[in-house]
């Protein structure tokens, strides 16, 4: 288990690439915050995406981030958006304890579309489907898929809507991406993405609570009253507090998470775990594509042959794989 700190405004060094778990225990309050910065120009660098389909992504990886860091379990983490809209895919898949790979696919007319309406916000560009989201922990053990459907809403709204219908966890959260201009030590300036999150859920030692809180009515049956009661108190001060959050302190260095944390809640005491890295990390490799080609037929290699070559390419890091057809040859 990780030590926790207290802390009081910035530290020497605020941490880039890492998730940092916090609690209130004031406010009943537990979360997870985190800035991204060279894992999300290593993973958006690989492609020609449009920036708001950049910018889309840049969110998904820091939402599964934020969610897949806070399960134990070994395996995989996968947040996959399947769309009617613009952009018609997104997959983000965190491999624990730390690897991050990602991609999306869209359609370049849609986008224009879009961008020529003004619609081109992640709510506009997501549309119609759903999110599913995954917890693969290898072949021998079952699977776990949660599933929330897309409306049209943003991102952020989706994620709350998961929690409060599936988890019935009542939960906060924001999510920001942004280009900064930096200057390197040589006066020089070059641009790079930034990406920032925090997420704060209500688990208060009594049950009765959170149903106090913002939670789904669930399966009542149709007709049955459902009575207003005040939210409590302590989620309600949380609530208040992550919605002064603005997007330039999410992905400002600046700024920084601990800084952040602080403004929110030093009035209350928050206490910030070790920082947990995570990194760009792809998991395909030239042996696991060479199995994946020889659990194919022949005529199916065969019809994958273009120039006397099989040429496979990873979709998360742009990797290509080549092969000679008679590389399959039976011995």
């Amino acid at each position: 288990m990780s030590e926790h700190i207290a802390f009081s405004g910035m530290r020497d060094t605020d941490p880039i690439d890492a998730v940092i778990p916090f609690r209130v225990d004031a406010l009943d309050a537990r979360g997870r915050a985190v800035m991204i910065g060279p894992l999300l120009d290593d993973i958006l660098d690989r492609h020609a995406y449009p920036e708001p389909v950049a910018r889309l992504l840049g969110e998904m990886i820091v939402l599964t981030v934020l969610l897949g860091t806070s399960l134990k379990f070994e395996g995989k983490f996968i947040a996959q958006c399947q769309t009617e809209g613009a952009v018609s895919l997104l997959v983000v898949e965190l491999t624990t304890p730390d690897g991050v790979r990602a991609y999306a696919r869209w359609d370049d007319t849609a986008l224009e579309a879009a961008v020529a309406n003004g619609t081109a916000d992640p709510a506009g560009l997501l549309g119609k489907g759903v999110l599913a989201l995954t917890v693969d922990q290898g072949a021998y053990m079952s699977r776990y898929q949660g599933i929330v459907a897309l409306d049209g809403s943003s991102l952020e709204e989706v994620a709350r809507n998961y929690f409060r219908q599936s988890e019935q966890i009542p939960t906060e959260l924001r999510l920001a991406v942004g280009r900064l201009t930096l200057r390197g030590e040589d006066g020089g300036a070059s641009t790079h993405w930034r990406a920032g999150g925090i997420l704060a859920q209500f688990l208060p030692e009594a049950p009765e609570r959170m149903r106090m809180a913002d939670l789904h009515p669930g399966d009542a049956p149709e007709g049955t009253e459902l009575h207003e009661v005040d939210e409590d108190d302590a989620w309600r001060e949380v609530r208040a507090l992550l919605d002064t959050v603005a997007d330039d302190e999410l992905v400002d260095e600046g700024v920084g998470v601990h800084t952040l944390l602080y403004r929110l809640f030093h009035e209350r005491g928050v206490t910030a775990s070790e920082p947990a890295p995570v990194v760009s990390r792809c998991t395909c490799s030239r042996e696991r594509v060479t199995d994946m080609l020889r659990s194919l037929s022949p005529e199916e290699r065969a019809e994958s042959v273009e120039n006397g070559e099989i040429v496979v390419k990873c979709e998360y890091c742009s990797t290509v794989y080549a092969f000679e057809p008679s590389d399959f040859d039976a011995p």
